[in-house]
């Protein structure tokens, strides 16, 4: 089969073909996270499953800093790729891989000791429906995972970066091969061991562990890659770009956990741990369907930052057109799966508790609707991050996140009830892809693409 360029003219087929193995790639990191949850719900204790929910967005909090460096320096190195200075990209690829690997280690060394109090600040929220053992669990599942946050960073920085190689199905088969040694490990660790948060936390940095030093070994020998590390040179200007450009990607994410925490605090508050646990298998399930999103995101930024930067305004507007296209209909056929799935999904995780069942069943109908929209803004902050715009592309991400969200969050369980709170983010979804559009169709003339072009038969 015939290698894509970044330089190509993209049809659907081409995207598609482009994009299939870092969603593939995103997806196999889901699948070894909701491993994890069935083990912990099936084979440890329901306090462990709701502790692990608890921390866990704090965990990736840190740990998208990750990913915010590699959004942005993808786009950045993408760009310089186009306007031909290869030298200066495999430069700032090498001194942004260095810096945010340094960042992890001093973030690690520097949460390790905040895990306890954390979890205790959420115990006071309700500290009659917040038990002991969920914070006990909380604590050691978190300080493990925080103890290897810098792998956790560096698995995410290292996803944005394959597409921009060329070479996405190498992180695939890197994730492959993390997931399936993090799934053999939960079998061994939590279901045979009985090792409870702590065996889960040790599976996920061990699979980690192979999906950051394999791809930093492979970029830094492999020197006919199209981007490969070597000696950094330390631009100031680079680095700041870097930030700015990943800035979206980094409140997207350090939101979604602020939501994650600020949707247990109503939990708790309206059901108590088992509202959490409803939450968290709802989160795994989402990790899934997001992830198509995300790895779609990710897979496609690198060809529109090269053409940005290869000022090739025609094939920009291409691959834009044909991205909200794919958006919505990969976003129907989502709602429609998780609809039918709902209740199968959760009794994976359920099977053994009636009533968590009934309760993330319906809760998962209802958010289910959300994925008709979400790959709009989604898609949306991941093309300004690719077109160089941090700004606008943060600006996305804040609205439908720590606006859009937490204001229906609170809301509308007081017209609704507990009802309210998965209704929120449907709410909250629809909201943001009406406004990414709205700045998609005003900034057509400041980027040169057009959302509406004319398109000849050869093309599709």
């Amino acid at each position: 089969m015939t290698k894509i360029h970044l330089s190509d003219h993209f049809t659907y087929k081409k995207i598609l073909r482009f994009t299939l193995f870092p969603i593939l790639m995103m997806f196999m990191t889901s699948i070894y996270w909701i491993v994890d949850g069935y083990f912990l719900s099936n084979y440890a204790s329901s306090s462990a499953f709701a502790g692990v929910n608890l921390i866990f967005p704090v965990i990736m909090i840190v740990a998208c800093v990750g990913f915010m460096f590699g959004s942005g320096g993808a786009a950045l190195v993408s760009k310089y790729l186009g306007e031909k200075q290869i030298d200066k990209a495999n430069k700032t690829f090498s001194m942004i891989t260095y810096i945010t690997l340094g960042i992890g280690i001093v973030l690690s060394i520097v949460f390790f000791f905040l895990v306890r109090p954390i979890a205790q600040g959420f115990a006071k929220i309700n500290s009659i429906e917040t038990t002991t053992a969920m914070i006990d669990n909380a604590e050691i599942y978190g300080k493990i995972m925080i103890a290897g946050v810098s792998l956790f960073m560096m698995q995410g920085y290292f996803h944005c970066f394959f597409s921009v190689n060329e070479t996405g199905y190498l992180g695939f088969v890197f994730s492959l091969a993390s997931g399936v040694l993090n799934m053999l490990l939960d079998l061994l660790l939590v279901g045979v061991c009985k090792y409870g948060a702590a065996g889960a936390a040790t599976a996920s940095l061990c699979g980690m562990f192979v999906s950051t030093v394999g791809p930093f070994l492979y970029f830094f020998f492999r020197k006919k890659n199209l981007i490969h590390l070597g000696k950094p040179v330390f631009v100031f200007k680079d680095i700041l770009k870097s930030i700015t450009n990943g800035s979206s990607e980094f409140v997207g994410n350090v939101s979604s956990s602020v939501i994650s925490i600020v949707f247990n605090i109503q939990l708790l508050k309206y059901i108590g741990e088992d509202g959490v646990s409803a939450y968290g298998i709802i989160g795994y399930v989402c990790f899934i369907f997001f992830s198509v999103f995300m790895g779609y995101t990710t897979g496609i930024a690198p060809i529109i930052a090269y053409n940005y930067g290869a000022k090739n305004k025609s094939e920009l507007s291409n691959i834009i057109k044909r991205s909200f296209d794919v958006c919505a209909v990969s976003g129907l056929i989502m709602t429609v799966t998780a609809l039918a799935l709902s209740r199968p999904l959760s009794y994976i995780f359920a099977n053994d508790y009636p009533s968590l069942l009934e309760l993330s069943t319906k809760a998962m109908m209802i958010y289910s609707t959300c994925y008709l929209f979400a790959g709009f803004s989604m898609f949306g902050s991941g093309l300004f991050t690719a077109l160089n715009n941090g700004g606008v592309s943060a600006f996305i991400s804040i609205c439908r996140t720590l606006v859009f969200q937490i204001v229906a969050v609170f809301t509308l369980p007081l017209l609704m009830g507990v009802n309210g709170i998965w209704v929120s983010i449907v709410v909250a979804e629809f909201l943001s892809a009406i406004l990414t559009l709205f700045i998609a169709f005003k900034n057509q003339n400041k980027y040169g693409f057009t959302l509406l072009p004319k398109w000849s038969k050869r093309s599709i």
